[in-house]
């Protein structure tokens, strides 16, 4: 077991030395970090103007930040991890070593995952300068930290996967940036496209006090006539689950919310909670909006940490599909190494 461990972490450490050595690299890092320090003063600075705690401000924004920089960043070093060896003439080399294929694509999904976590340690000193602002929950902390660490981890076996399975490298970082724009940005255009093109008619039904020409309210409480008419409503309702193995929306939703006294939104993981969690809700057929009679009025007055409360969690499926996509294809990647090859693509180099 322990030989086992040893060649992964050798395996890791040829990978890191190999694609993480240049200067350009440390360059990243350094914009990473000066742009973070950039967003970190002015959330800070614009909390304190108006008098409110910046911490779970700046706190959710710079995770969030984290998981962009890791999405931009780790498909250019885990989507050619395996087949760069092979156009490089490495790859048979390595492979005809004591080095097990499952030890190799595990060796390659360590390297690329532990590359993008840089970033998050990167931004430790802005977190820590968050937590101590004040208002960040401890919870919080531990669940955004772990969730992203996994978020990172799912982008990271995607890459390597494909790496493995297609022969180009070129193709395998194209097709890995699709895959991890497909998760982020298709499943917002999905539901976004899905909800207009499943909308259905829905009749609005609206009710007042009666005014004088100055807008004032006619003494006696008297009503205007009721107004109806019929419009079309979009049902993301129907399609929302879609949302579910979107990396930004399963980090959202897995942290705890953190809520004003009003009831609304602190930082930005709740506000990105409850923007998701309110299409799940379908609109309501009579939409009645009654100033005369509260009690036929249909519009929904509750708070966001109401809605939320009322509303289905989503990141466990979420986050449980996108773990068996990054292993299916881990698991498929290791299939396309296993030696001796039976077939190899058309061009592919040896060694």
């Amino acid at each position: 077991m322990k030989d086992r461990i040893l060649a992964v972490g050798t395996v890791v450490d040829l990978e890191l030395r190999q694609r993480v050595r240049s200067t350009a690299w440390y360059v990243l890092l350094a914009v990473a970090a000066a742009l973070l320090l950039v967003v970190s003063v002015l959330l800070l600075g614009v909390a304190a103007a108006v008098g409110r705690d910046g911490g779970p401000q700046v706190f959710s924004v710079i995770v969030f930040f984290v998981l962009l920089l890791g999405c931009l960043v780790t498909p250019a070093l885990s989507g050619g991890a395996v087949n760069g060896d092979r156009d490089a003439g490495t790859l048979a080399t390595t492979q005809v070593t004591l080095v097990t294929t499952t030890q190799l694509i595990l060796g390659k999904f360590l390297a690329a995952w532990t590359a993008a976590l840089a970033f998050l340690v990167v931004a430790v000193p802005f977190l820590l300068l968050a937590v101590i602002a004040g208002g960040v929950s401890p919870v919080v902390v531990l669940v955004a930290l772990l969730v992203t660490v996994l978020e990172l981890g799912v982008v990271a076996a995607i890459g390597a996967g494909l790496s493995s399975v297609i022969a180009r490298p070129i193709f395998s970082v194209v097709t890995t940036y699709l895959a991890v724009a497909a998760l982020s940005i298709g499943t917002i255009i999905a539901v976004g496209l899905g909800g207009i093109a499943m909308q259905t008619s829905q009749t609005t039904i609206q009710r007042s006090y009666a005014t004088d020409a100055d807008g004032n309210p006619l003494p006696g409480g008297v009503c205007e006539p009721e107004q109806r008419y019929t419009n079309e409503v979009p049902r993301f309702d129907r399609v929302w689950p879609i949302l579910a193995v979107n990396p930004f929306v399963v980090l959202a939703d897995a942290v705890p919310g953190q809520w004003s006294r009003e009831g609304y939104a602190t930082d930005a993981f709740s506000g990105l909670k409850a923007v998701t969690r309110q299409i799940q809700i379908a609109p309501p057929d009579p939409q009645v909006y009654d100033e005369c009679d509260k009690a036929l009025d249909t519009s929904d007055r509750r708070t966001q940490e109401q809605l939320v409360a009322g509303t289905t969690p989503t990141w466990i499926p979420g986050l449980a599909l996108q773990l068996v996509l990054g292993a299916a294809l881990l698991v498929a990647g290791g299939a396309a190494l296993r030696t001796p090859a039976k077939r190899l693509a058309k061009g592919s180099r040896i060694a």
